[in-house]
């Protein structure tokens, strides 16, 4: 579903969710050269052999584990903490009176991008600074293109996508559909496998009028998320996929008005967990707490599932207002933000300290839709598979992890960001830092840790109707300053605070409840604030406490 509209979905049971930017800086490819995290290649002294020492003696005199040797160069391999500077590393190893060398482990590529003619379209994937309502922010992606040259993905890992169905026919999704072969070599209308389903080939239909088990989406959502999870990649056609390869399990409960039952969740989670999915992706959402589909979820915990969440399109906080399932407080759950091209927090999007765990792509994403074409969407359910994809490729390429370890390490090798700074547990969900177990750095455009002066801008509270009011603010000497909002509640697309720079440049445009968060950066001293709101609904506005700068 698209975001426009003011129609707040809340179904009693179960409804589909159609579930402050950085500056152009922000992730700025570094200069250094890539290397293995914490691995580096230390060349000894011809005096000294490496044959004729034990692995544990190499160890103990370069004061790292070895990894292994080059024994035809004289070479060891050894590992530090990743933690580790670099710098300091080579410096303190250079000491060594053993050693002639050393310098980190280098990493050489073949620039493994794939030919898909749409893929360009995909900010999510690769942000080369796409312009969608504003030019995107190069980096604010899933570090996807540097994760294919480790993994592209594996047909051994099946993925249950939860939700309208899957248009297993796309010329871009069905050679990556999870087939029950006894079903589609067997005769029609038997349960050939014994499972308890009959001609379920490529998943179920768990809908309550659907009168037969085909899990062919007929509302495009599930497909939308489909594609995103395991669009064939380097195919030459359409679009790619964050994972080019994995097996999608159509699960539908979800029927072509966007809605189903918490019975139909309840089948569906039980079936995916019947068959193996070792990662569910699950885009909706709504209804209250319900003990059965906590029980259902329990029960995909324990077989080992991963079962990954949309967090809401509220714009609410779900720590104070929870929203399930992603609110249900069982090990393998992991509740995802949506983000838009600049890193910014999706305006539409829930958050939660304590219950939403990592961000991803969530605004205006392209993927395939029903037939053979391609759409855009927005939603916590766009980046719901994102965060899915991700986890393919993880598992692909450590399939040891259980279910917990993998949302553990796709949690803690998020890339922090300031527009999550207390809306979520983790950053912007990473591919490459999550295959390499690589912990990324503070946000360099972090305003919380700059410096600040204190301000006291308020609209009234409650603001009026047809509100229009002008502030300025001006930090003298500043290079770049960002507003913080202590309390921030209007009419989500209706009641706006429009900021411009200091030569009267739109900025950003607020919305939403938006509590306790920074604008985007504004680069120079100045800026000006823009409140205008409707005839309609009047929210409490707005308290800006505070200026940082730099």
């Amino acid at each position: 579903m698209g975001i426009q509209g003011r129609i707040t979905w809340k179904l009693a049971v179960a409804a589909i969710l159609f579930a402050g930017p950085l500056s152009a800086r922000a992730f700025e490819k570094t200069s250094e050269p890539e290397a293995v995290p914490g691995e580096y290649i230390v060349k000894l002294k011809n005096e000294y052999s490496v044959q004729s020492m034990s692995q544990k003696s190499l160890g103990a005199f370069l004061g790292a584990q070895v990894k292994s040797t080059i024994a035809d160069s004289n070479i060891v391999v050894i590992r530090k903490s990743a933690i580790e500077l670099t710098k300091s590393v080579v410096k303190s190893i250079s000491q060594n009176d053993m050693v002639e060398y050393v310098e980190p482990n280098y990493i050489y590529r073949i620039n493994r991008t794939p030919n898909d003619p749409l893929y360009s379209k995909l900010w999510g994937i690769n942000n080369v600074g796409q312009v969608d309502k504003g030019a995107g922010v190069v980096g604010i992606d899933v570090s996807a293109e540097r994760a294919w040259d480790i993994t592209q993905g594996s047909d051994s890992v099946v993925l249950a996508v939860i939700d309208t169905g899957v248009n297993y026919n796309h010329p871009d999704l069905k050679d990556n559909m999870w087939v029950n072969l006894p079903e589609k070599n067997g005769q029609a209308g038997v349960d050939d496998d014994g499972n308890g389903y009959v001609d379920d080939v490529y998943g179920y239909d768990f809908t309550e009028t659907a009168g037969d088990p085909d899990p062919l989406d007929d509302h495009g959502h599930g497909t939308h998320c489909a594609g995103t999870i395991g669009a064939s990649g380097n195919d030459g056609q359409g679009i790619v996929g964050v994972a080019w390869k994995v097996k999608m399990m159509g699960v539908k409960f979800l029927s072509a008005s966007g809605s189903g039952t918490l019975e139909g969740a309840v089948r569906s989670i039980n079936y995916a967990t019947k068959m193996g999915a070792k990662i569910m992706s699950n885009s909706w959402g709504g209804g209250g707490f319900s003990q059965a589909l906590e029980d259902a979820i329990k029960e995909s915990n324990a077989a080992g599932s991963l079962f990954i969440a949309a967090a809401g399109n509220d714009g609410a906080n779900n720590d104070s207002d929870p929203h399930y399932p992603s609110n249900y407080a069982v090990a393998n759950v992991l509740s995802v933000a949506a983000l838009d091209n600049r890193g910014l927090l999706a305006s539409f999007s829930n958050y939660g300290r304590n219950t939403v765990h990592v961000g991803a792509p969530g605004v205006n994403v392209y993927s395939a839709a029903l037939g053979t074409g391609y759409a855009y969407m927005s939603g916590t359910s766009m980046a719901t598979p994102h965060v899915s994809g991700v986890a393919v490729l993880l598992a692909a390429h450590e399939s040891a992890l259980t279910n917990v370890q993998l949302k553990e390490r796709l949690i803690a090798t998020s890339r922090p960001l300031a527009s999550l700074n207390a809306k979520t547990k983790g950053g912007l969900v990473s591919a490459y830092n999550a295959l390499t177990n690589t912990q990324a750095p503070p946000d360099p455009n972090d305003p919380s840790k700059w410096a600040s002066k204190s301000f006291a801008i308020s609209s009234a509270h409650p603001y009026a109707k047809d509100s229009n009011e002008i502030f300025d603010i001006h930090v003298p000497g500043a290079k770049d300053i960002s507003l913080y909002f202590a309390k921030f509640e209007t009419e989500r697309s209706y009641d706006k605070v429009t900021i411009y720079d200091g030569a009267g440049v739109k900025i950003t445009e607020l919305s939403g409840n938006l509590n306790d968060s920074y604008s985007p950066i504004i680069a120079g001293d100045t800026a000006k604030i823009v409140f205008t709101s409707d005839d309609s609904v009047e929210g409490y506005g707005f308290d800006l406490t505070k200026v940082s700068y730099r």
